[in-house]
């Protein structure tokens, strides 16, 4: 009996809180539509493992790293309880060991543990533990929205991601850069294009504080971007169509301009995938610039009846002219949460 209220209990607290999120999601009634490019620049929380490599040593291959338990897609944040934010630290430390086992705390999955290491002394005479780690990244991406209250943005709806491990990226802080569109990459079947954006780091717009799989939020510091734009309606997930409705993106200099797409499948909203809608670019002064959906073009606000409705996320690589678009509901879900 006892068990069976506690469940009911559990249950009820879990549909409230799903609930009090869904409400916060719904008091943002109006967003501002961007569109524009952005430079995007992160540190890492610790160092991310990228790949597993051997030692080369005066008495053959040694794999310290994987020997010890440690895996591709693994952070590292500390080295015998010393915190380490770059792959300077971790190098340090490891050349401070002298050989002596060290102790990694991981992060893996959102779970924290610790392996022991013995680093071995490569024909160098340096002391490695055969890791190739990164702790910072730089892109372009497109800002979807502002809240005109607030200044919070979102933008990309979808994570940053390792290119190599797939793995989310660990965020310790970041920044929004202004950047300009310089040239433009052609989409074509079997291979996505890319816009080749131009910035500089003291150029900064705002911060980014999340990164999740749902995009990328934060604060702007800088109005300059939208200052003379007007909010529109934020369409609830049910509102969705198929049929006409348009994006907002940046695909040349600084210039947003509104392009014509179709939306040709509404996905559920619990679609595992994180998918909104597929969308088809139908305009055919996108299509000459760009062959479609281009990367760089992640975050363009998708408007449809004078309300915003999503942002692009991903190409399909065999049509660029097709992709996918994540809905502004669950953006705002992730962002509120």
């Amino acid at each position: 009996m006892q068990q069976s209220k506690a469940k009911k209990i559990a249950i009820s607290l879990l549909l409230t809180l799903a609930m009090l999120v869904s409400a916060q999601a719904a008091e943002i009634s109006s967003l501002i539509p961007i569109g524009h490019t952005v430079g995007i620049q992160m540190s890492a929380e610790g160092v991310l493992v990228v790949h597993l490599r051997a030692v080369q040593t005066p008495e053959g291959e040694a794999w310290p790293a994987r020997d010890a338990g440690v895996s591709e897609g693994d952070t590292i944040v500390s080295v015998s309880g010393t915190e380490v934010s770059s792959n300077d630290d971790l190098q340090k430390q490891i050349a401070f060991s002298g050989g002596q086992p060290v102790e990694l705390e991981l992060v893996r999955d959102g779970a924290h543990q610790n392996v022991t290491v013995t680093p071995s002394q490569d024909e160098d005479g340096a002391y490695r533990i055969g890791i190739l780690a990164r702790d910072s990244m730089a892109g372009i991406g497109t800002l979807t929205y502002v809240d005109p209250e607030t200044g919070e943005y979102g933008s990309l709806g979808h994570g940053i991601c390792d290119s190599e491990t797939g793995v989310l990226m660990p965020l310790k802080e970041g920044s929004l850069i202004y950047s300009v569109v310089g040239s433009v990459q052609r989409g074509e079947a079997g291979e996505p294009g890319a816009l080749q954006g131009e910035f500089t780091a003291d150029s900064t717009l705002g911060t980014v504080e999340e990164n999740t799989e749902s995009g990328i939020f934060g604060t702007m510091t800088d109005a300059s971007l939208y200052s003379s734009l007007e909010a529109v309606p934020v369409a609830d997930a049910d509102e969705i169509r198929t049929g006409g409705a348009e994006i907002l993106t940046n695909v040349e200099g600084d210039a947003v301009e509104k392009y014509s797409v179709q939306v040709v499948k509404v996905y559920p909203e619990d679609d595992e995938y994180g998918r909104g809608m597929m969308i088809r670019v139908t305009d055919q002064e996108l299509l000459d610039k760009t062959g479609g959906i281009v990367q760089g073009m992640s975050g363009s606000p998708v408007l449809q009846n004078g309300k915003l409705i999503g942002a692009v996320t991903h190409v399909l690589v065999n049509d660029p002219t097709c992709g996918y678009a994540i809905s502004i509901e669950r953006m705002l879900e992730e962002m509120t949460n």
